[in-house]
């Protein structure tokens, strides 16, 4: 039978000591990189490479980040009308697979979520709604392509094919595709980058007159018509999403700029040459307003001081003008050393850049694109980034828009306190997905201090976990918690390492 169970329920303190971290953090800060599939710019390197090798390669980007203590991957798996997984409606990417249509011998999408939980990470899934093609060979796309089904939906411009955003048809069909997703995958979170309508191309017109003479309300101006179509689109995913799982997150990671003053005195000091409000007919106040996301990550990829558009202005505009949403800041890593602007030959660009987030209040973490920057050849930065502001674990942050039931019990059944290893027998283990281990310091006025955190073990659907004592470190206590579905964590359970078990809990 299991041995006795040694443990105290007491309230959590903030880990934020100097000791760990040099440059004080929050308990709670989302830290996250894109993986970028699309012309497989970060993963997989080639379409054609064999299974394992895609695997091995994944698995190389997921240790990096693990070794930074990052927290959240944001992985493209729909980046032109295709997918990384098996789609009713979309065609296997040939990104993944070399030809498109071509399947896979294994469900990648699942075993992708399942390694990246394993770490400890949670698992957005990146889709880019509207790109139909990347380019004009249409050749190449599968028979099941909404090119060929629906060539009523598509809308050339520049050496492109788009989904016309203006056809309810169109919205309907983008949302059964999350809710596609949703349903069958373990994902985390839904999340769209800046494209929605395109960025506008010089001397080119994008021809929606004819769903827009079909659609448009009486004295509704095309501009208005185009961003109550994008509206529209992130109302319905996000009412989807949270219809089928609630504690799935809607993220969107808009152009870096609303407006420059210069068009509306609300813009900011920039001189942006294309806007997501006026060009990209995107309007994420809106969706912040209205509490159609549960977080926003501005691609804010300029320098600090970058005259036209510094990145220093623009985090404090976001910041002045965000609501009912989590604010994560998107860095442009990828141009570390690659860029005309000299300031990214600056060791300390992209960190000066972290600390701007971390002393602003409303901001609550950093997304980097894009995966491989870091990976290639800038060493000295990233064990700058790891000693100064990575030195230690954080938890993402809950979402404000969370409707949160009542806390279920724990599901611990007993707890096996042996010679080197610490046994939970846990049961309704689906409840609380994480357990979260700290070190935990010596009984002060009958509370005993939580510290870093140690390890944050993914459960899954497993009924036994086994923790190794010498993530202790040599103190004499731990502490554990339960980490539920929608990020709230439960009362700590402190043990007393000193104070083994005899009993054989197999027996």
């Amino acid at each position: 039978m299991p041995g006795k169970i040694y443990f105290l329920l007491i309230p959590l303190l903030a880990t934020s000591c100097s000791i760990f971290n040099p440059i004080p953090q929050s308990k709670r800060e989302f830290r996250g990189f894109w993986v970028a599939t699309v012309v497989n710019i970060d993963w997989p390197k080639s379409g054609e490479d064999a299974l394992e090798k895609q695997k091995a390669d994944y698995l190389d980007i997921l240790d990096f980040y693990e070794d930074m203590s990052f927290n959240a991957a944001i992985v493209q798996i729909r980046a032109a009308g295709d997918a990384f997984y098996e789609s009713r409606s979309a065609p296997w990417s040939r990104f993944l697979t070399g030809k498109e249509g071509k399947a896979p011998n294994t469900d990648i999408l699942e075993w992708m979520i399942g390694e990246t939980h394993k770490r400890g990470m949670e698992f957005h899934a990146w889709l880019n709604p509207y790109r139909a093609t990347f380019d004009l060979n249409t050749e190449i796309l599968s028979p099941i392509h909404d090119y060929y089904l629906h060539p009523e939906w598509m809308i050339r411009y520049g050496k492109k094919y788009y989904y016309d955003p203006g056809l309810p048809q169109v919205r309907k069909h983008l949302v059964s595709l999350m809710e596609e997703i949703v349903v069958n995958y373990e994902i985390d979170a839904i999340h769209f980058d800046d494209y929605f309508y395109p960025y506008k191309i010089k001397d080119e017109v994008f021809n929606d007159s004819l769903s827009y003479a079909s659609n448009h309300l009486e004295n509704q101006s095309l501009e208005d018509w185009r961003r109550s179509n994008v509206d529209s689109l992130i109302k319905n995913v996000h009412l989807s999403i949270k219809s089928k799982k609630p504690w799935v997150q809607f993220g969107v990671s808009p152009f870096g700029v609303w407006k420059n003053k210069s068009t509306d005195p609300q813009g900011s000091d920039t001189k942006a040459g294309q806007t997501t409000y006026e060009d990209l007919y995107a309007d994420p106040l809106l969706w912040m307003e209205e509490g159609w996301i549960d977080y926003l990550v501005p691609q804010v990829y300029w320098s600090m001081d970058l005259p036209v558009a510094s990145h220093r202005k623009i985090v404090d505009w976001w910041s002045q003008n965000t609501q009912n949403t989590n604010l994560y800041i998107g860095n442009g890593a990828y141009k570390i050393r690659n860029n005309s602007d000299s300031a990214w030959n600056r060791k300390k660009e992209l960190p000066s850049q972290l600390k701007l987030a971390r002393k602003d209040d409303v901001v609550s973490g950093n997304v980097f694109f894009s995966a491989k920057s870091l990976m290639q050849n800038n060493r000295d930065v990233v064990d700058y980034l790891k000693k100064k502001y990575y030195a230690s674990d954080a938890l993402t942050p809950t979402s404000p828009l969370a409707q949160f039931p009542k806390k279920e019990e724990i599901p611990v059944i007993s707890i096996y306190n042996g010679k080197d290893t610490i046994l939970l027998n846990l049961n309704n283990s689906e409840t609380y997905p994480y357990v979260l281990c700290y070190a935990s310091g010596k009984k002060v006025r009958s509370e005993y201090p939580i510290k870093k955190m140690l390890t944050r073990i993914y459960v899954g659907t497993k009924d036994r976990i086994e923790i190794d004592k010498e993530l202790a470190q040599g103190k004499k206590h731990i502490a554990l918690t339960f980490l539920d579905k929608f990020g709230r964590e439960s009362e700590p359970i402190v043990i007393h390492l000193d104070q083994t078990d005899q009993d054989d809990p197999k027996r």
